[in-house]
């Protein structure tokens, strides 16, 4: 039944017609000009959606931006984007020397109007005063987080949602100087929100200074790959190889083809109807290769090519999925878990390390990374190895910055194979150097399987699970856990909680919580080194539990977790009642 004219908010139509005066995207204003004269004529959904669209704005904090197409301040579109890089292009005024230019990188990806954002951010970040350079085309995540150190700019921008639904986009900021090209942490997210929301109540788009930026040369993509071919050059054993990739969609084949060509890798067997960037994402209902039935294609490709292994990038190529054959699969293929694919990497940087710098077992005050809720396994490689280890909040952000890093990783599919290049998530730089392990493997009639049990072997048994509780009302994420912290356990799955980290209080964590600002995550610790996570989620309506334990067999590891995941239920479903 259609609202009355009566019921609909003043205040809002207001704020949607000043918003509709400035918006220069003929899409947008027509959309959301349909909407102001529903509203007008009472209709309940459209004055709801309204009432979506300008009850908040999207709010920019260490991630960027984030959100659905559409007009309106809680949607990605021209004018929040216009204000982003204008309070943005402020922000790096007031931080940059007396008399200096600061530069200002721009990449985009593949997604619908990504090129769109990033042109109206250069042209404004030129009409404000900066150097602006546009990357040549549509390009992975890492080559702009590559650009911003290989160009020693002030700052860079990538237009990207990364694997979020296609209705996304997004906006991703870097700092270059003493940040050395990572993603921007506190306080600058606040500094720099500070700044978008006073030119959006200041300044209206069409009003806001526009200049000429610059297009890059091709010499910063092909330094990328220049540098990335070196992470691992192919070995003997990478002759006949004979493997499938996909890029969902994405923007990653390309970039990777002139890498493997400059490494000597053979060209891999494509998944054909990925292969090229469209942001409708047609194949998939969710463009991650986390997600069920994301990978479905390549695991037909790969079996019609009979292939050892599957590469896949997400649409940004920051990311990267590993699957193996697995005769136990209906599918015949599974994909490793980022923790599986992490500990690998991760394996594979220690040992280079202690090549490097034999008399000392590593180079002193080199370190192994991951986030809190990443495997654990990665400190005892690190130990074994006499390096440093952190821990840190999840986020690129705060791994890139862990002192000495040599590698670092999360379970969600992201890892930093490549420091002194790329201080970010790289699946490309990773693909690389899986591509140098399966390789230097087949050296010795081995598999990527034959890897993970040699791994098993050396370190031990690890295995990880998860167990997520989505609501619809998030208040109830608080009081569970309020309730976790007023009421620890004191046993999970039959075992004893024998100590619990609160990270809200960092000053009572242990120092491998790492150096790390207060954050909601409660870490219990078992009494057979088994470890529960909580902590919500910080993208969507969802209290995460992560779990890990040791076994001494694969078969011993997997009936832990098993008790460890009953457990962890049993334990959300206490904390509710």
């Amino acid at each position: 039944m259609s609202a009355s004219v009566d019921r609909v908010d003043p205040a809002a139509l207001a704020t949607a017609r000043a918003w509709l005066a400035q918006d220069p995207d003929e899409v947008t204003r027509a959309e959301l000009a349909s909407l102001i004269t529903a509203a007008e004529g009472g209709d309940a959904a459209a004055s709801a959606d309204l009432a979506d669209r300008f009850g908040t704005r999207l709010e920019f904090g260490t991630a960027g931006l984030r959100g659905r197409l559409g007009a309106g301040s809680n949607r990605m579109n021209r004018v929040l984007v216009s204000q982003a890089a204008a309070g943005f292009a402020a922000y790096l005024r007031e931080k940059a020397e007396p008399g200096e230019t600061p530069l200002v990188v721009i990449g985009y990806d593949g997604r619908r109007n990504s090129d769109v954002f990033a042109e109206d951010s250069a042209e404004i970040f030129a009409g404000a005063g900066l150097r602006a350079v546009l990357l040549p085309r549509l390009l992975p995540t890492p080559v702009l987080a590559f650009a911003v150190r290989h160009l020693g700019a002030a700052a860079g921008v990538m237009v990207t949602a990364s694997h979020n639904p296609p209705d996304d986009n997004g906006y991703k900021v870097y700092l270059g100087g003493a940040d050395h090209g990572s993603q921007i942490v506190s306080p600058a997210d606040a500094e720099i929100a500070a700044h978008i929301e006073r030119v959006a109540k200041t300044t209206v788009v069409g009003d806001m200074p526009r200049g000429a930026y610059e297009l890059a040369d091709e010499a910063v993509v092909e330094a990328y790959v220049a540098a990335t071919a070196t992470v691992a050059p192919a070995p003997a054993g990478a002759a006949g190889m004979n493997w499938v990739y996909t890029a969902m969609h994405g923007v990653g084949y390309e970039t990777l083809t002139s890498i493997l060509q400059l490494a000597g890798y053979p060209l891999p067997v494509v998944v054909e109807a990925q292969i090229a960037p469209d942001g409708r994402f047609p194949t998939v209902a969710f463009p991650n290769p986390e997600e069920p039935g994301a990978m479905d294609l390549s695991f037909a490709t790969a079996r019609d090519a009979a292939a050892e292994f599957i590469l896949a990038n997400d649409p940004d190529a920051d990311r990267l999925a590993v699957a193996i054959p697995d005769a136990s699969s209906p599918e015949g293929w599974r994909r490793l878990t980022g923790n599986e694919t992490g500990l690998l990497l991760g394996w594979r940087a220690a040992k280079r390390a202690r090549a490097s710098a034999p008399s000392q077992g590593a180079a002193a005050g080199a370190s192994l990374a991951c986030s809190l809720v990443s495997s654990p396994g990665l400190q005892t490689v690190a130990e074994h190895y006499d390096l440093d280890f952190h821990a840190t909040l999840t986020g690129f952000k705060w791994i890139s910055r862990a002192p000495g890093i040599l590698f670092g990783f999360e379970e969600a599919l992201g890892y930093l194979v490549n420091p002194e290049t790329v201080r970010d998530k790289d699946g490309i730089s990773a693909a690389v150097a899986m591509l140098g392990m399966i390789a230097e493997a087949r050296e010795h009639g081995e598999t990527l399987a034959d890897l993970l049990d040699r791994f098993a072997a050396t370190f031990g048994y690890f295995q990880s699970g998860q167990v997520s509780l989505r609501v619809d009302d998030v208040s109830l994420i608080g009081r569970i856990m309020a309730a976790l912290r007023s009421a620890p356990p004191a046993e999970v799955g039959g075992v004893a909680v024998e100590r619990i980290d609160d990270l809200l209080a960092v000053a009572d964590a242990p120092s491998d919580a790492g150096d790390v600002p207060p954050s909601d995550v409660l870490r219990l610790w078992l009494a057979d080194a088994s470890r529960v996570i909580v902590r919500p989620s910080g993208t969507e309506p969802k209290l995460k539990v992560y779990l890990d334990v040791r076994g001494d067999s694969a078969s011993d590891a997997a009936e832990r977790l098993a008790r460890l995941d009953a457990g962890a239920r049993d334990l959300l479903a206490a904390a509710q009642a």
